[in-house]
């Protein structure tokens, strides 16, 4: 059994896309990977509204597709600073490495098939 809960997967996407959002300003990292962090908090919010899980907005995409994409996006995030050219980027590159990384390990313990029954969706 998988320790990672949808639920739990779900503050942990919550708190992803924040840090996301604040990494460039706290890392001091502006240009292409800035844009790309700011990017990929968007993408991942709206990923996580639409995903089928406790914590989505509009339940249309299916937990296990979110899987999916998380699968893809862990590897490229670690890769992006150096497909994207960015490996001298002063925190930049270290933050992408340790963001897909994380991105991996969560995919790794989350159970993407768990029920998701009325207890798991918060209904009584």
């Amino acid at each position: 059994m998988k320790p990672i809960t949808p639920t739990l997967h779900g503050y942990l996407d919550y708190a992803t896309v924040t840090v996301l959002l604040v990494a460039p300003a706290l890392l001091d990292f502006g240009g292409l990977p800035a844009v790309l962090s700011r990017g990929l908090a968007a993408v991942h919010l709206a990923v996580t509204l639409i995903s089928a899980f406790p914590l989505g907005l509009r339940p249309w995409l299916p937990f296990v597709i979110h899987g999916v994409i998380e699968k893809v996006v862990g590897p490229l995030l670690v890769l992006a600073p150096f497909i994207l050219g960015f490996t001298s980027a002063g925190l930049a590159p270290h933050f992408f490495v340790v963001m897909g990384l994380g991105i991996i390990i969560v995919g790794w313990l989350t159970d993407y098939g768990a029920s998701l029954d009325a207890s798991l969706l918060g209904s009584h």
